[in-house]
């Protein structure tokens, strides 16, 4: 293991909330009604690719850039007004991985704004060396995209990192860019299938070095 590579909506802060939230908001605005469980689908995957699916099955139109700029904002004043932090167990595993001088990244569907104030909300922006949104890849997750390119920044073989995942889409991700993976089951996820992950947690508290190195 030379890298740990974190999803971070559901894995370094207890995100999910605040997104359904939002989008469930934006939604409502745009007179769309949908199934209660309709949006978990689409954890893990990026802005842009569910809201281009939504407004095609919906016939919305508004222009996709207007969509994304309206729910960022609506987003990032959540985070701001919302007693946040890291999820149960992640400032010490970070601290940990700093100490013994593991580099930590973070590849995330989010925006790289949205990426930028969470890791400020939470105070951990000193731990991560390297941070990647889906913005910046062509295919979102499941597809390996942005895996790959975050072991390129860390100058790491994809076979060297170890993600840690709380979603079907970023598990199947890892996998594909050849990475082993720790699924973390987050209820506030939903009910995500992990099946694919190397080992599967319920609590960040469970993960240690030592659990790293025997996967």
């Amino acid at each position: 293991m030379k890298a740990v590579i974190f999803d971070m909506d559901g894995v370094l802060i207890d995100s999910e909330p605040l997104h359904d939230l939002s989008d469930k908001t934006l939604l409502k605005r745009l007179n769309i009604e949908t199934p209660e469980n309709y949006l978990n689908k689409y954890i893990g995957v990026t802005n842009p690719v569910m809201w281009k699916e939504i407004i095609n099955d919906f016939h919305i139109e508004k222009d996709l850039q207007e969509i994304l700029n309206i729910e960022l904002s609506l987003k990032l004043k959540l985070l701001k007004n919302g007693d946040y932090s890291a999820i149960e167990g992640i400032p010490e595993l970070l601290k940990t991985l700093y100490k013994h001088n593991i580099p930590i990244a973070v590849a995330s569907s989010s925006s790289s704004i949205f990426i930028k104030e969470v890791l400020k909300k939470l105070k951990i922006e000193k731990y991560i060396t390297v941070s990647v949104s889906g913005e910046s890849i062509e295919k979102s997750k499941p597809e390996p995209d942005i895996f790959l390119k975050t072991a390129e920044l860390l100058h790491v073989n994809p076979e060297e990192c170890i993600v840690i995942e709380d979603s079907r889409n970023g598990v199947i991700a890892a996998k594909s860019a050849g990475m082993r993976c720790i699924g973390f089951q987050n209820m506030n996820s939903g009910n995500q299938d992990l099946s694919k992950a190397d080992i599967i947690v319920n609590t960040i508290k469970e993960i240690t070095i030592e659990k790293m190195g025997d996967i």
